[in-house]
């Protein structure tokens, strides 16, 4: 009976799941402490999530070997301990936003970040399976957190957002769910590989089931990833979330679901589906300029910012369509350089945080307008948000632009030079509307020149992260090289 527990507790392993099981424990207990004591400060929770978030790293980086656990459902390799360490960081940076200088309904909740823990948890969740079933609770788990993170927002767009992504995310996990059992009825198992391996093996490439269960896997993980034509509820839905929770949308879960379409999509491009080869190609090409030429005609930065989201989404979908050791390699270089100017961006709109009695535009709280001759009015505020614009236009040697090029070479060394081509080209149409708010803040006349209104919910923590965020994104240059060796350690550990 003791050797029966003894093997039952090493295939278990419980390491592979200490991440995910440190966050949960943290987040259950901030629920606990915030029943029993009503008056803690935001202060006390956003230092105790930080806490949260630093242990899990130390744990991330301790276990810092392949493993597997749970009977094979929990998989640490590369992929999912340079993932985790992303999304960490990122919510990290984000959850001191909380500490801003007026006092939002959400951030005097204890149930904020209990969610934003689980949250975490989810995601890590999803990028360390190769297990659909896991992979599925992961998605929801994040999903169902995320959704009620935005309507705590308490306003009513922010409500009408929550129920918009709700609705979106409801369809995803249905597609999701019919996609997994598609591939289980043609392979007889929800593991990645092994479908792969069947696929292969038994020539089911052209079988309507695999067939039926790539379309509805790509329906479910283009709603996560608002890939065209699944991007539709991708503005409103930034538009009514508070700024840092909009930064934090389109950085943290698209670096989840990429783990997961790549995992997917180059097992299924491996075991010789062309067509799934050419369905990524055709909605990385469809995502990048749709996105790009709606994001020219906008009126307000945050929706602008919002559909910039999809289109470097789009340019980092280019990776998993090479699908080469080196593609894999520049995708996360990508999403760090990526992280740290959109989350800067979408800071310094919570910077620019006004009452609602303050209105530029009668439909938008972000129109280029309230931006107009900043650099008279404001210059500091001026020249950074200046500085986010060019690094997420891809202008050299701003941060993006090290993620743009290695992803373009990339495609360029795999032969896709048609592919490059039309990356450069979106790369070349994003630079206008990206620089359209610099002309605002540069050369036109200001609209209030009271500068109080522009930094009315400016707090030392948003300081720091501000401060953080241009720094690494002019510095990025010197960090490319050590960046690169450590992610491709990862990547080729993990066999992609």
């Amino acid at each position: 009976m003791s050797n029966l527990t003894l093997l039952n507790l090493q295939e278990l392993n419980l390491a592979s799941i200490a991440p995910m099981l440190s966050l949960i424990v943290f987040g259950l207990f901030i629920l606990c402490i915030g029943t029993f004591k009503k008056d803690l400060s935001r202060t006390f929770y956003t230092v105790f999530c930080l806490i949260a978030i630093m242990l899990n790293i130390g744990i991330v980086i301790d276990s810092n070997r392949m493993m597997s656990g749970f009977f094979g459902l929990m998989v640490i390799d590369g992929i999912s301990i340079i993932s985790q360490l992303v999304i960490l960081t990122a919510s990290a940076l984000f959850i001191p936003l909380a500490l801003s200088t007026k006092r939002f309904f959400e951030y005097e909740m204890s149930e904020y970040y209990a969610l934003f823990l689980f949250m975490i948890a989810g995601f890590e969740f999803m990028v360390s399976s190769n297990n659909l079933i896991l992979i599925f609770i992961g998605l929801e788990t994040s999903s169902l957190a995320l959704y009620t993170l935005i309507a705590l927002h308490n306003k009513l767009k922010s409500i009408e957002a929550a129920i918009k992504y709700f609705t979106m995310g409801a369809l995803g996990a249905g597609f999701f769910v019919f996609g997994a059992a598609m591939f289980y009825l043609a392979s007889g198992s929800l593991e990645i590989n092994f479908t792969g391996e069947v696929i292969r093996d038994l020539n089911l490439q052209d079988s309507m089931v695999v067939i039926l269960g790539c379309v509805f896997m790509f329906s479910a993980i283009g709603f996560k990833l608002s890939l065209i034509p699944f991007h539709t509820w991708v503005p409103d839905v930034y538009e009514g979330t508070n700024a840092p929770l909009a930064g934090y949308m389109s950085v943290v879960p698209k670096v989840a679901g990429f783990i997961v379409a790549m995992r997917l999509f180059e097992s299924l491009a491996n075991s010789g589906i062309q067509w799934v080869h050419d369905m990524l190609y055709i909605s990385a090409v469809l995502t990048m300029t749709i996105a790009n030429s709606m994001a020219l005609v906008q009126r307000d930065v945050k929706r602008m910012l919002a559909l910039s989201s999809i289109a470097h989404a789009g340019f980092v979908l280019c990776a998993i369509v090479v699908g080469t050791s080196g593609a894999n390699t520049a995708l996360f270089l990508y999403w760090i350089m990526f992280l740290f100017a959109n989350l800067g961006a979408f800071s310094m709109l919570w910077v620019a945080r006004c009452d609602d009695t303050v209105c530029w535009d009668r439909r938008f709280k972000h129109p280029y307008e309230k931006f107009a001759g900043l650099i008279k009015t404001l210059p500091s505020y001026a020249v950074i948000m200046a500085i986010f614009m060019v690094a997420l236009a891809g202008i050299p040697p701003f941060s993006v632009f090290w993620g743009k090029i290695y992803l373009i070479f990339a495609a360029v060394a795999s032969d896709h030079i048609v592919l490059a081509v039309i990356m450069v080209l979106n790369s070349a149409l994003a630079i206008y509307y990206y620089l359209k708010l610099v002309v605002y803040m540069f050369l036109k006349e200001p609209v209030v020149k009271d500068k109080n209104l522009y930094i009315a919910n400016t707090s030392n923590a948003l300081k720091v992260i501000v401060g953080f965020a241009v720094i690494t994104t002019l510095t990025a240059m010197l960090m490319i090289n050590p960046l690169l060796e450590f992610i491709a350690k990862f990547v080729v550990a993990s066999g992609f």
